[in-house]
């Protein structure tokens, strides 16, 4: 439920790591993400250094209070935004650990260097959800991260966890199991819980938005936990 309003950029380097040219794409990227996201660059820091690092920190702001991680409650459904999966496949093809058409390597390298950021959903997401949080770890990892320390669990139902096309059609050619790339990080949708009476405004929010919004679990009471 937090808007992003501002970044600061911080880069340590040396000449023989970086070049202008370097600096100029890197410089045309980032003004095009401000752009698209509406933020803008408050600061940062350059420093010297033999290796390079770059470290980014965004601040944003709500006008009411935000959503939690931790505030799902019992019988809540469990959601997820857009398609999982694909972004891990792309970092596997870069490591030469998957090998595939050109068109699908296309595709799945830009998934995972470009995910697909859902910023139009994050003021709705007040109006419905109980908890929120951004899948970069993996779909299970996060989700037990949302429910910490709550006297909770979950059931999810990995048939309706939503893929692509592409993902869908790649692992049935190579005869491969759905369980095995639906849960690996770098995903960046949105998870998040909201009670059994919100599931139309969520359908007609999904609708109104084009952004894919699927029903993939339940919050159950601990020890009942099953996916």
């Amino acid at each position: 439920g937090i808007k992003p309003d501002s970044y600061f950029l911080s880069i340590s380097a040396n000449k023989n790591l970086i070049s202008k040219k370097w600096l100029s794409k890197v410089s045309k990227i980032l003004r095009s993400e401000q752009r698209k996201f509406k933020i803008v660059l408050s600061g940062g820091d350059t420093t010297k250094s033999t290796k390079l690092s770059i470290t980014i920190v965004v601040l944003g702001s709500s006008k009411i209070k935000p959503i939690l991680r931790r505030t799902c409650m019992l019988n809540d459904d469990i959601y997820v935004t857009g398609n999982i999966g694909d972004s891990y496949v792309g970092l596997k093809i870069l490591q030469n650990k998957i090998k595939t058409t050109k068109k699908l390597k296309n595709y799945f390298i830009k998934k995972y260097f470009e995910p697909e950021i859902q910023i139009k959903l994050t003021t709705e997401l007040l109006k419905f959800a109980n908890s929120s949080i951004d899948i970069s770890d993996g779909l299970i990892d996060d989700l037990e991260k949302m429910i910490n320390r709550q006297k909770l669990s979950y059931k999810i139902f990995e048939k309706k966890i939503p893929i692509s096309k592409n993902l869908n059609n790649y692992l049935k050619k190579n005869n491969l199991k759905k369980s095995n790339f639906i849960s690996n990080g770098d995903d960046y949708q949105i998870l998040f819980t909201a009670g059994v009476d919100k599931s139309r405004i969520i359908e007609k929010t999904s609708k109104s938005l084009g952004i894919k919004i699927s029903k993939i679990g339940k919050i159950r009471r601990n020890n009942e936990k099953s996916s």
